[in-house]
């Protein structure tokens, strides 16, 4: 089986709780085909470079799958169907990064900032 690294960006107006929902399909899809998904992220609600279907801002979700390629091509078209979501990439790789991916450090790093600046204001 092949490595895979899926993102999709779903409406800003959705409710966390749908976002999840969408990555729960995913997984199942993956499953149903003899795969199974390795890493689950959910970057929340960030904003867009440019506007995208009238949306500004979107949930951001990465996916690490080892499947099948017709599992991809499965997700693929149930993402197209839905109108829910944005854009979606797949991309095949090499191997699947170990621990957290680059957007969560980034993210973990930016409240360490946070907290420094508060600390050295008090």
């Amino acid at each position: 089986m092949a490595l895979y690294e899926h993102v999709f960006l779903a409406r800003q107006d959705l409710a966390q709780a749908q976002v999840d929902t969408m990555a729960e399909a995913v997984t199942k899809i993956v499953e149903d085909h003899q795969g199974k998904v390795v890493k689950t992220e959910t970057w929340g609600l960030r904003s867009l470079a440019y506007r995208m279907v009238k949306n500004r801002k979107a949930h951001y979700v990465m996916m690490e799958i080892d499947a099948p390629g017709d599992t991809v091509a499965e997700i693929e078209r149930q993402h197209s169907i839905n109108e829910d979501i944005i854009r979606y990439m797949t991309v095949k790789v090499d191997a699947h990064e170990q621990g957290p991916s680059v957007m969560m450090r980034k993210q973990e790093r930016d409240r360490e900032r946070g907290r420094r600046r508060e600390e050295e204001n008090a």
